[in-house]
C-alpha cells in the first residue's frame, strides 16, 4: 500500500478505527458508533494538526504494537494504558514526532478504558455514510468493517495542518479517576418511574458490571421502581440515554447504540460526562447528579471554546 503509514504487529483488543461517527442516518437505522472519548480523539486530531474529526486509532485497556511505515506526528490521548516508543515512554496529550521503523507499544494500563492515536492526516480508510468509523455488528466502516488485525496496513491522508510539538495544558486533561458525580438531565420518561426512585436514582450508588461495552454499560444498585411498567412504544435514543428496563437496573447508552428504544429513559448523562462514564472499567462504582439543561449547554459551550482554542493553536505550547 503505497501510503501506508502503519503497520499492525499486534492487534491490542479490540482495536478499531473510529472518528467522530456517522450521522443523519439514524432515521433509516443506522447507529452513530465513533470513538467512545469524543474529547480525546479531537485533542488527539488538533495536536497533530488535524481537522477534529479525522479518523484515528481507537485502543482499548491493552494496546495494540504499531509500527510506523513512514515519518509522521502522533498524539496518544485518553486512558493512560504506558505508551511507549521503541521501549521508552512517552508523553500523553502531545504531538511527538516519530520516525520510520519506530514502533509504538503499550503496557500496564493505569487510568482509564478507552486511548487515541492520533496521525498526520489522519487515517485513510473508505468513507461510509459520511464516516470512517469502525461499526463491527454491521461489518462496515475502519478496515473491512472489523477490529484491527496483525499485519494490516493503514494509510493516512494527506498533511494539511501544521506539524509542531505541541502538548495539553494540565488543567485541561480530564480526570477519569474522579469521584465527582455524573452529571444528568431527568427525563423524557421520569413520569413513568415512582418519585422515589427518582430520589433513588440521584441519591445512590451504582456499581458498573461485566456486562460492558461500546453499545452500552449496565449498572447495579438499588432496584428502581417504574409506576405501571417498563415498556414504552419505542422511542429515540441518544447519547448517554439511561434506559431502565423492567428489572430495575438502569442501562447507559454509549457510541454502537441502537436508534431507538422501548425501554423507559430515566435520565440522559449531559455531552461532556459521557466520556467519563466510558472510561471507567467494570466493578468502578458511579453517583448521579441533575442539572438543568442550561447547565449542560455552558458545559458543552465552554468545552467547545477549548476545542476552538487548541484548533487556532491557543491555550497549548
Amino acid at each position: 500500500m503505497e501510503n501506508a503509514v502503519i503497520k499492525v504487529e499486534k492487534s491490542g483488543l479490540t482495536t478499531s478505527v473510529q472518528d467522530l461517527g456517522r450521522t443523519g442516518y439514524q432515521q433509516y437505522g443506522m447507529v452513530v458508533s465513533g470513538a467512545m472519548d469524543p474529547y480525546a480523539l479531537q485533542v488527539g486530531n488538533l495536536l497533530v494538526g488535524n481537522e477534529r474529526n479525522a479518523a484515528g486509532i481507537e485502543a482499548v485497556i491493552m494496546g495494540p504494537k504499531l509500527q510506523f511505515l513512514k515519518d509522521t506526528v502522533i498524539a496518544i490521548c485518553g486512558a493512560d494504558l504506558s505508551p511507549q516508543l521503541d521501549g521508552k515512554d512517552i508523553p500523553m496529550w502531545t504531538s511527538i514526532f516519530v520516525h520510520k521503523g519506530q514502533s509504538l507499544s503499550f503496557g500496564q494500563p493505569k487510568k482509564g478504558v478507552y486511548t487515541y492515536i492520533a496521525v498526520a492526516g489522519g487515517i485513510d480508510v473508505p468513507v461510509v455514510m459520511g464516516s470512517r468509523s469502525t461499526y463491527v455488528k454491521a461489518g462496515i466502516g475502519g478496515i473491512e468493517g472489523r477490529f484491527l488485525q496483525k499485519d494490516d496496513l493503514l494509510p493516512s491522508g494527506k498533511v494539511t495542518g501544521k506539524n509542531r510539538v505541541r502538548r495539553l495544558p494540565d488543567n485541561l486533561i480530564p480526570n477519569y479517576q474522579s469521584d465527582q458525580k455524573i452529571r444528568v438531565i431527568l427525563g423524557p420518561d421520569r413520569d413513568a418511574f415512582l418519585q422515589e426512585s427518582i430520589e433513588t436514582f440521584l441519591t445512590g450508588t451504582y456499581e458498573i458490571t461485566k456486562q460492558t461495552d461500546r453499545m452500552g454499560m449496565r449498572l447495579n444498585g438499588s432496584k428502581l421502581q417504574h409506576v405501571t411498567g417498563a415498556d414504552i412504544i419505542s422511542d429515540s435514543i441518544f447519547p448517554g440515554t439511561v434506559q431502565v428496563p423492567a428489572n430495575g437496573q438502569p442501562i447507559i447508552l454509549l457510541a454502537d447504540r441502537q436508534t431507538t428504544g422501548g425501554y423507559t429513559r430515566i435520565a440522559t448523562v449531559i455531552s461532556v460526562d459521557i466520556a467519563r462514564v466510558a472510561q471507567n472499567l467494570p466493578g468502578r462504582k458511579l453517583q448521579f447528579e441533575a442539572i438543568s439543561v442550561h447547565e449542560a449547554q455552558t458545559l458543552r459551550i465552554k468545552q467547545e471554546k477549548i476545542l476552538h482554542q487548541l484548533a487556532v493553536g491557543a491555550g497549548v505550547f
